[in-house]
């Protein structure tokens, strides 16, 4: 997908732009939940996917620094290597060495990381005030994310590959030693940080591994719920699913664009929420 078309001359009637960079992210709901915002704020903005492989992120950010666009959200599988294209990380991007929001500011690129505050949303919302472990599936962007959301409990990631940088302090598991379903079992926080339950055929490790009785957290979103946050649900364990944790991660973005507090209303009713 490539970019949108714009003029060489921008004039203070012209739409602004931001994007989404993945990479096979055609069944975002940002679009739609975006433009829903922009509309219902009174702004002439667009918001659009860009899919693109890791070797077209520098082009992508040089793109960026034309004067149409106002920023971007960033997405699997680019939230870390971003970073390297950068002017300046904020706050949580820091903390969690991953970025999913980008702010253009005096013509500077700013990274931030929009899943940290959602994440800690999602923990309030759960009524989850800490516990002996958690363990959280993934490695990537938001799996970091969910680590500084969750300073301070003991940790223990699944992985299909040893991450380059591994967090201080946590726990790594393959996800082929099965150790890691029991373990996850006796956990008092399940969080999903991985696309496994998009599709419906992969989802096995992850209902065998739902805990006996903790909270589970799951980042990707279906209709009618992933595999897991439905097993989750019928055994009476608190959830929240991604539909959530995507509504509050671009309600905080579409902040740091505008300024402006985000029309929660008009962003629900775009996601059929």
């Amino acid at each position: 997908m490539g970019w949108p078309a714009s003029s060489p001359v921008q004039t203070v009637t012209s739409r602004a732009r931001v994007v989404l960079l993945g990479q096979g992210i055609g069944y975002s709901a940002s679009p739609p939940m975006q433009n829903a915002a922009f509309q219902a704020a009174g702004l002439n903005w667009d918001y659009s996917l860009l899919d693109l492989p890791a070797e077209g992120l520098g082009e992508a950010v040089r793109r960026l620094r034309g004067p149409e666009y106002r920023g971007a959200n960033v997405t699997i599988p680019h939230k870390i290597r971003i970073m390297d294209f950068l002017d300046q990380l904020e706050g949580d991007a820091l903390a969690s060495g991953a970025v999913n929001t980008i702010c253009k500011i005096d013509g500077a690129l700013i990274g931030h990381n929009t899943d940290v505050a959602a994440l800690r949303a999602a923990l309030g919302t759960l009524g989850w005030a800490g516990g002996s472990r958690a363990v959280i599936l993934g490695g990537g962007g938001g799996a970091r994310a969910a680590a500084v959301a969750l300073a301070g409990t003991e940790l223990t990631f699944v992985v299909r590959r040893p991450p380059a940088s591994p967090l201080a302090g946590a726990t790594y598991l393959n996800w082929d030693d099965a150790s890691w379903g029991r373990l996850a079992q006796e956990s008092s926080l399940l969080i999903n940080a991985t696309p496994v339950g998009r599709d419906e055929t992969d989802s096995g490790p992850l209902l065998a591994a739902l805990p006996r009785s903790g909270s589970v957290i799951d980042l990707v979103y279906v209709r009618g719920g992933t595999p897991l946050v439905r097993a989750a649900r019928e055994r009476g364990r608190a959830v929240c699913d991604g539909w959530e944790i995507l509504l509050a991660q671009g309600a905080a973005a579409f902040g740091l664009w505008t300024g402006l507090a985000a029309p929660l209303d008009a962003m629900r009713a775009a996601l059929g929420k």
